[in-house]
């Protein structure tokens, strides 16, 4: 094993648990859609590519795109958010 996938798999263990402490919910969005592009980069360097096109298409493309969705469906994203804040404050 060499000290890229040691460090890759390291990065995969910290965006695993920050995950789970991270408050907002469209920055743990981000954070497992860079967890699946690191899965998809080691399922390379273990020489299976059909697993890394598998991860990158559905972990960082449809399932990413599913949360956000919902997360705007259930109006937990909000456009605009610092103007409300100012608003809000007059």
């Amino acid at each position: 094993m060499t000290i890229i996938e040691v460090l890759l798999l390291g990065f995969l263990i910290v965006c695993a648990i920050s995950v789970f402490f991270i408050k907002r919910l469209l920055n743990a969005v981000i954070v497992f859609m860079s967890y699946s592009a690191v899965m998809a980069v080691l399922w390379v360097s273990l020489e299976s590519p059909d697993l890394a096109i598998t991860e990158a298409a559905v972990g960082c493309g449809v399932t990413a795109l599913l949360f956000i969705l919902t997360l705007k469906k259930v109006n937990a994203l909000k456009e605009g958010e610092g103007v409300e804040e100012d608003e809000s404050a007059v």
